[in-house]
C-alpha cells in the first residue's frame, strides 16, 4: 500500500525501511496519512483504526511516525483480533 502511495507520487525510487519517518524521510503529508488509514480500513476493516492508532500520541510523535511503528500496530490489532 504504502509502495503504491509512494509511486503515485513519483517517490517510487524512495527506500522505505522500518526507520523511515512518514513526514521526515518520505516526506508525505498529512493527507497523505489519511489516504493510507483509509487504505488499511479498506482493507482490513475496522480492526485496523488509523484515528485510534494517533489519538493517543503528541503532535511530535505523530510528525516522527516510523513506517515500523504503524506495522507494529497493524500486526497487533491483526492477532488481537484474530483471537476474538
Amino acid at each position: 500500500m504504502l509502495a503504491a502511495l509512494l509511486d503515485e507520487y513519483g517517490l517510487d525510487d524512495a527506500e522505505v525501511t522500518m526507520e523511515s519517518r512518514f513526514t521526515g524521510d518520505l516526506e508525505l503529508e498529512s493527507i497523505d496519512l489519511v489516504t493510507l488509514a483509509g487504505q488499511l480500513q479498506e482493507r482490513w476493516g475496522d480492526r485496523i483504526n488509523f484515528a485510534e492508532f494517533i489519538a493517543g500520541m503528541e503532535l511530535d510523535e505523530i510528525i516522527d511516525l516510523t513506517v515500523g511503528r504503524l506495522v507494529g500496530y497493524v500486526v497487533d490489532r491483526l492477532r488481537t483480533a484474530g483471537r476474538s
